[in-house]
């Protein structure tokens, strides 16, 4: 049993302390997985890698009732979810009108570069994602493991518990479909 499955599991048992001991073992690689994910955002961006971090860990750690994880793939799954939401919301929020609703900031130096994805289309994109979860959970944590927490395909399929093969099947039809329900949302 490696170090943090020992921790997660003393941290489910209700260990106080155990959760001081695993952000130091897990935060560089929680924050490596916040910073692709945060990379691909349009110029302007308030959310930080650190911020998106610290937030998902407290959601995920911080809770009154203690959480149960079935070891670090498990854990790291949850992360990813914690930081799609995190983002999701501040989307959300930043697409309301005393947060410059309609309005889209320009960089001047910065105009001609394309955007990765504009609050409408990640919300799109989740909505498109939670009728996905409805139909298949694991493609749909095959998505967000590899678009918001910017896993490879490998680490995805690891974290999952599948085949990497496999993982390359789902994430062909998780793509496919979802382009299609973002084209022709129900």
């Amino acid at each position: 049993m490696n170090t943090v499955t020992r921790i997660l599991s003393d941290i489910e048992a209700g260990d106080p302390c155990a959760a001081a001991g695993l952000l130091p073992l897990v935060y560089d690689e929680l924050r490596k997985l916040a910073a692709a994910r945060l990379a691909g955002e349009k110029p302007g961006q308030t959310l930080q890698p650190t911020a998106l971090v610290h937030e998902a860990y407290l959601r995920l750690i911080g809770g009154q009732q203690p959480q149960s994880w079935n070891g670090r793939g498990h854990f790291f799954a949850a992360a990813a979810e914690a930081m799609r939401r995190i983002v999701v919301e501040s989307a959300r929020r930043k697409k309301r009108l005393r947060h410059g609703g309609g309005r889209d900031r320009v960089e001047v130096e910065l105009a001609d570069l394309p955007t990765r994805l504009l609050p409408d289309d990640l919300i799109a994109l989740d909505d498109a994602l939670a009728r996905l979860e409805q139909l298949d959970p694991v493609k749909a944590r095959l998505v967000t493991l590899r678009y918001f927490a910017g896993l490879t395909i490998e680490q995805a399929a690891e974290a999952l518990g599948i085949s990497r093969v496999t993982a390359h099947r789902y994430w062909t039809f998780a793509r496919a479909y979802l382009h299609q329900q973002m084209a022709d949302p129900v």
